[in-house]
Formats: C-alpha cells, structure tokens, sequence
C-alpha cells in the first residue's frame, strides 16, 4: 500500500573569506544588514531553513575553518532562492558583497543540491556537494542558479 510522496526541498550553500573581523570597521555594513537580511529569508515564500546559532545567524559557526563563513539553508524550489536572492531587498547586499568578503583559494562558493522534503543538510553535506561541484562541475548532484538542475522525480513510499 502506497502511503505517500517524497518531494524535494532545494538545500543552499554559501561560503565566504570576510575581509576583516566581523568587529572591525569594514565589516560594520554587513553586520548591521544581518539581521534585516535574516528577517526577510524568514519570511520570504518557500524558505523552510537556515543554518543558525544561538544569537540567529550562522556568523560564529566556523565548520570549515576560521578564515570561512556560512550560509547553509533550504527552499522550495530555485525559483524561490532566486527570488529572493535577486528580487527582494537582498540584492543590495549581494551588490556589495566584494566589500565584505573575497573567495581566495576557493574554487566554489555557491553550490545547490536537492533533499528529500522533511529532511535537513548537514555541513558535512554541504561540503561534500561543494566537493562535487568543483571535480564535476554543475550537474544534478551539485549546480549553481545559473545552471540549475530540476528535482528528482517524487518517489513513492509504500
């Protein structure tokens, strides 16, 4: 007897090497922006998850080395990353990103992957993807939203 569907939520990654010290003076825009940016994921359509700690963002967690931040989080759908990536107030941060942060010695900051609905990313995961994306290049496993990959079929669950 078939008892349902798995879908799929699309899990984000995104990695940076800040420029400075999240206290010092070139980094104050970014900081200040945070949690207004926090805010608006929040409660944007199709956001389900987001990487945090216990002051409600993910700037302390450090899982890939101190020189690395993170941005670990699950959609609905690329359509609705990308809305709000380049269509809500979010893009204005995104533009001045180069002032806050750089990508020396990573290949890949960016990588995308599908999960079963119902279920969260691990860093370790996300690393791994990331891993993926850099030996593979964009595919069904690991891609980017410039070359999104749809998501698998539903499977039946019994």
């Amino acid at each position: 007897m078939l008892t349902g569907v798995t879908t799929y939520h699309l899990a984000q990654l995104n990695i940076g090497k800040p420029r400075a010290a999240l206290t010092e003076a070139a980094m104050a825009g970014f900081v200040a922006d945070l949690p207004r940016l926090n805010a608006l994921a929040d409660a944007a359509p199709g956001f389900v998850w987001r990487l945090q700690d216990e002051g409600g963002d993910a700037t302390a967690l450090r899982p890939f080395g101190q020189d690395i931040m993170v941005n670990l989080s699950v959609w609905t759908s690329v359509e609705a990353l990308r809305d709000y990536v380049y269509r809500s107030a979010h893009l204005e941060s995104l533009r001045r990103r180069t002032e806050w942060f750089h990508h020396g010695g990573l290949e890949h900051h960016l990588v995308l992957w599908w999960i079963p609905a119902g279920t969260l990313p691990t860093v370790e995961q996300a690393w791994a993807r990331l891993a993926v994306l850099g030996r593979d290049g964009p595919g069904p496993e690991a891609f980017t939203l410039r070359q999104p990959y749809a998501a698998p079929a539903p499977e039946l669950t019994h």
